[in-house]
This record gives C-alpha cells, sequence and structure tokens, in this order.
C-alpha cells in the first residue's frame, strides 16, 4: 500500500513507539519520562525527535515534547489495541457494579467500548451514549433500549458530538455515567485531549446519579490540556492498579471510592 503523500515516513520503529507513548500520555511529555519508558538514555530519545519533529510530527519544548494537533487524535480501532488486557478487566469490573434493568451513559472511549462488550450478558439495560460502537453493542440484545446521541458523526471515533448530542443527553436522569479520560494526575484530577468530548462527559455527569471514571494504570501521573470538572464531581475510579501515592491522596480528600479491577472480575 502506498504511503499518503501528506503522512511523512516514519523512520524507524523508535520514532514510532515516542510517537504511541505521546499519545498515551495525553498528546506531551518530559524527555526524561520518555527515556524511562521505553529504557533507552535520554540523547537516544532527543535525536528521535529531532527527526519527528523535522516531519512536523512533534514540537519540542525545553525539556519536552508535544504531539502536533493532525496526529494528535487517533481512530478507535488504533485505541482499542493498546493495553487491551488491562481494558478488559476494567470492563468486567464494571460489569459488575450494574445491574439487569439499569440506566446508563456510556462514552466513546476504547475502554467504555470494552465496557459494553462485557455488558453484552445484561439484560433490561437502558443505554445513553454518543457512541456508534457502543449502540451498536448493545441495541437489539436482551430487551435492552439503547438512545443515540444525535450529530454528524466523527471519522476517528464514531462518535457524534456538539449541541443536538448534548440537548439530547440533557433529557436523561441515569443510574450511572461511565466515562473514560486521558490522563489522571494529584494536580488537575481528571483530564482529557478533547474539548468536545469534555463537554459531553460534564453534562453526562451532571445528568447521573453515579459518576465512574474508568481509566488503566498508564493514564496516572499524566497530563492533558482539558480539566473535566472539579475532583469531587465524580464517585468511583475503577483501574487496574494501585495509584502512586499523590494520586491516591487527591482520590481521598475528593471521596472517590478506588476499585481495583482483577482477573477475579473475569
Amino acid at each position: 500500500m502506498d504511503t499518503p503523500t501528506n503522512t511523512p515516513t516514519l523512520s524507524n520503529h523508535r520514532e514510532r513507539e515516542i510517537l504511541d507513548e505521546l499519545r498515551l500520555a495525553g498528546g506531551s511529555s518530559r524527555i526524561q519520562f520518555l527515556a524511562e519508558r521505553l529504557r533507552v538514555s535520554e540523547e537516544t530519545i532527543r535525536r528521535n525527535i529531532r527527526t519527528l519533529e523535522a516531519n512536523g510530527l512533534v514540537t519540542k519544548v525545553h525539556g519536552g515534547v508535544h504531539i502536533t494537533d493532525s496526529v494528535s487524535e487517533q481512530p478507535l480501532h488504533f485505541r482499542m489495541n493498546v493495553n487491551p488486557e488491562p481494558k478488559r478487566l476494567i470492563a468486567a469490573k464494571v460489569a459488575t457494579m450494574v445491574k439487569n434493568g439499569d440506566s446508563l451513559f456510556l462514552d466513546i472511549g476504547s475502554t467504555t467500548a470494552f465496557i459494553a462488550v462485557a455488558l453484552q450478558k445484561h439484560h433490561d439495560l437502558f443505554v445513553v451514549t454518543n457512541s456508534l460502537s457502543v449502540a451498536h453493542t448493545l441495541a437489539t440484545r436482551n430487551n435492552n433500549r439503547v438512545y443515540f446521541a444525535g450529530g454528524e458523526l466523527r471519522a476517528h471515533d464514531a462518535g457524534t458530538f456538539g449541541i443536538e448530542a448534548l440537548s439530547y443527553i440533557e433529557r436523561f436522569n441515569l443510574q450511572h455515567a461511565i466515562l473514560s479520560v486521558t490522563a489522571i494526575n494529584a494536580r488537575s484530577g481528571f483530564m482529557l485531549q478533547d474539548m468536545q468530548e469534555a463537554d459531553i462527559s460534564r453534562i453526562a455527569a451532571r445528568h447521573a446519579q453515579n459518576r465512574i471514571i474508568v481509566a488503566d494504570g498508564q493514564k496516572f501521573g499524566r497530563s492533558a490540556p482539558i480539566t473535566i470538572a472539579p475532583p469531587d464531581t465524580y464517585d468511583v475510579l475503577v483501574t487496574d492498579s494501585e495509584p502512586p501515592a499523590d494520586i491516591r491522596r487527591m482520590l481521598d480528600q475528593n471521596n472517590v471510592t478506588l476499585v481495583l479491577a482483577s482477573s477475579r472480575d473475569v
């Protein structure tokens, strides 16, 4: 297959790894963190970043690097293949927290796509979503009722956004809002990369009784441009690993219950 002329070719495997790590980190990272993650020297990271910057894929800043807007949003199928096993564990745990007949909102995150699959044996669910993947997974099954927010579908994740979607979600009063995030840190709490996703997340949380954040452990200690809402907005964090001490303190101070998923939940 020919490489599109507007997509720079990556010259080595390390450059691809750096881009993947930057995407996981919400679009930006310090050089030292990348070196530790990839187990190479900081000079190796800097050398590869110079090539990436020359191709317009990243921008170097003092002590760090951030990914350019043109490559920051990855297709859903790409994100589904990043850390799939932790996401399956989280999905299985969340499925034990949702009862048959419950009402819930699921967003467009890759983790929530796994959760939709884990809920396929439930029945009589009342599901509101802006994710075509979630709607397709749970509609016409086991007497479920699925309500899909209107609006134009985004190409890279098949999610709907904008005024139409926000107005539609506002019409519901749900038991659970199950929400994915890009990053979690002790200073800012829960963050996303995309403003439209943040708007949907805020509205869904406002119209739910139980607000559940779902995120694998790789989101800890990272940062993203948009803080969704104050941490005490949320009730539960479901993750696959124990968070660092500073994030655990942030959760405790904001009365966010930590729920750890494990293989016993599968």
